[in-house]
């Protein structure tokens, strides 16, 4: 008797196969830059605030303005987690590891 997928196998299989192309239109985006993320959820989305905060080693500011607001629900969260895991990984293994921990990036000045 031979192996034989079942009806849910066989749909993930197409599924996975399956690609569909999507034409985007990003001739009026607008980009911005963020140094700073907040992500936040309910049950149903999470939520990205971006920010540029001006002194990130230092002190910060008394309040830093929220300059974008992203709300995914967690299907699309997840998707993204996995794109930015791949991106920063093929960064990485190009031009070395990224130290997050900023103390360990900062060198220390030679004394004059």
């Amino acid at each position: 008797m031979a192996d034989e997928a079942s009806p849910v196998e066989a749909g993930q299989a197409a599924a996975e196969q399956q690609q569909i192309r999507i034409d985007i239109d990003d001739s009026n985006v607008e980009a911005i830059y963020a140094n700073m993320c907040r992500v936040s959820s309910t049950p149903e989305e999470l939520i990205l605030d971006l920010a540029l905060n001006p002194n990130p080693v230092g002190n910060p500011p008394e309040k830093i303005r929220v300059s974008q607001r992203v709300i995914l629900n967690h299907f699309t969260a997840k998707r993204l987690v996995s794109l930015l895991a791949s991106a920063v990984q093929r960064h990485e293994q190009t031009f070395g590891v990224l130290e997050t921990d900023v103390r360990k990036r900062v060198k220390n000045q030679p004394s004059k």
